[in-house]
């Protein structure tokens, strides 16, 4: 796209054309702005932060959504967290998302209603095989979401935090029998073969240049956690009574079972971690400890270059400060390099005042791009309104934390980019998907709408601190909010089928 420039008082400004559907206008901002006006306003401060973020563009994926490396793992009704109807199958990779596989069809004609049981056999060795496809793609650091043993497709519903799940690896039922061979004591854990494939594409990763970050879910797990098993079979004579919110014990006079823990915002299949004023109870801060140790320090050496190189963690606020500073200072002794970046939506200063987090994922950012590059009705900021936007980040934070702030548009949590530009003017992740907005536009982006996704990662990429991109974002994958913001990555070398199906009965795309 060519972008002329005109010259005010030897400022070199741009416009830029953009068409969207209610009719012509246009951008105007000071290229100076874009590109030194964000440092002008930093201030020297003493907090540390590792140097190779600086530099870092980050590449976030979804394992089970990004490449299926060997079919022989993929995924068997036995293991998933729901009871599979009868001719369930991994759906195809390739196929329309929003068409109902054959099973879906015999059980529930509703799109949505089906989707989340779908699994389409991501995996370790699909990432392993596209790291040249990353490092070619000029990527330094990879985000993953959860890795850890789950039934779920996202994995935020852990069953282990020391092993990778099962079906990420070259031999699910091997390692299920080897992982109930272990107790609560880091010395009887081995290493599953997911695992070791995992520590094989960490090296690899790092052969190319590559950072590796995984998810920390260390506010709640899953009801197949090992010891949440545990209390629900002896509640509370099990030995794990302590680590969790138990709300009622079941009465065994009667024939209900009355058992109810606190789960994560009331869903009871995500237990959370009991926490007093004195953050988790010692035993879990343990373990987490002690699963923290084994992945940044695989082989125990005191050497941290086989392990990850950094946490990014989830929902961060429901997790008390006193866990977080102790955590960062275990953290720190085994590899004084790692990134710890956080999940929080608003202002992170309270984390990011040097004894905690290094950094945050940076949906400030994300919001006020939107607002600026797309939207058009009230909600569109002004240029002088999204610079007041920015500063008040810059200024809000410390000097160094700014430059390794992951700069992210969208996420598995979001929309698509594309699918934001074609349905300007809502509140940023806020009923962006048809399952409670039926208004809400399906169809593949094109013509302005990828000139306005070009122009937003071009700034996105010259703004301080570091891009992060959404697996597909850069094939220009489009989607509504959770679930189609998870649809299988688009590869060159599959041909996939157009998508003409709607989740709409009776609509068409």
């Amino acid at each position: 796209m060519n972008l002329p420039s005109l010259y005010y008082s030897n400022i070199p400004f741009v416009h830029i054309p953009v068409f969207p559907m209610s009719g012509f206008c246009m951008y105007t901002f000071n290229l100076i702005f874009v590109l030194t006006i964000a440092f002008s306003s930093l201030s020297v401060g003493q907090i540390v932060v590792p140097e190779w973020a600086k530099d870092a563009v980050w590449y976030q994926v979804f394992p089970e959504r990004f490449r299926n490396g060997d079919s022989r793992n993929d995924p068997a009704p036995a293991g998933l967290e729901f009871n599979a109807e009868r001719g369930w199958r991994v759906s195809p990779w390739t196929s329309d998302w929003y068409k109902l596989q054959p099973w879906e069809a015999k059980f529930n004609k509703s799109f949505y209603a089906n989707v989340f049981d779908r699994r389409y056999g991501g995996d370790m060795q699909g990432v392993l095989d596209k790291l040249d496809y990353l490092r070619d793609l000029g990527i330094t650091a990879i985000y993953f979401n959860p890795v850890f043993d789950a039934f779920s497709l996202h994995k935020y519903d852990a069953s282990t935090y020391h092993h990778i799940d099962h079906t990420f690896g070259p031999n699910p039922p091997a390692d299920r029998k080897l992982i109930e061979t272990e107790t609560d004591n880091p010395s009887t854990w081995k290493w599953t073969s997911a695992d070791s494939l995992f520590l094989k594409l960490i090296r690899a990763a790092h052969q190319r240049g590559i950072r590796v970050v995984i998810d920390g879910v260390f506010n709640h797990c899953g009801t197949r956690f090992w010891a949440f098993q545990d209390v629900m079979k002896n509640q509370q004579r099990s030995r794990y009574a302590t680590w969790f919110d138990i709300r009622r014990w079941d009465d065994p006079a009667t024939p209900a079972n009355e058992f109810t823990a606190k789960g994560w915002w009331d869903v009871k299949e995500l237990p959370e971690f009991w926490e007093d004023d004195s953050g988790f109870v010692k035993p879990v801060q343990q373990y987490f400890f002690n699963i923290t140790r084994r992945w940044m320090d695989p082989d125990g050496d005191g050497n941290p270059e086989d392990g990850i190189d950094g946490w990014r963690l989830d929902v961060a606020n429901d997790v008390s400060h006193l866990f977080w500073r102790a955590w960062r200072r275990e953290v720190k002794s085994i590899n004084p390099d790692a990134y710890i970046v956080g999940e929080i939506w608003d202002d992170a200063s309270k984390w990011l005042a040097g004894d905690e987090f290094d950094a945050v994922m940076n949906y400030r950012f994300a919001r006020a791009v939107v607002r600026f590059f797309i939207d058009t009705d009230s909600r569109k900021l002004s240029p002088s309104a999204f610079d007041r936007e920015l500063s008040d980040i810059r200024n809000q934070y410390p000097h160094e934390v700014n430059y390794v702030l992951q700069n992210l548009i969208d996420s598995h949590d979001t929309d698509r980019l594309p699918s934001m530009i074609m349905n300007p003017n809502r509140k940023y992740d806020d009923q962006n998907g048809l399952r409670n907005n039926r208004s809400y536009v399906v169809s593949k982006p094109a013509g302005t709408a990828r000139q306005i996704q070009k122009l937003i990662v071009l700034f996105q990429m010259c703004y301080l601190g570091a891009p992060m991109i959404y697996y597909g974002d850069e094939a220009g994958m489009w989607g509504a909010d959770d679930p189609d913001d998870r649809k299988p990555m688009v590869w060159q070398d599959l041909t996939y089928e157009n998508e003409r199906s709607h989740p709409v009965p009776g609509r068409s795309r």
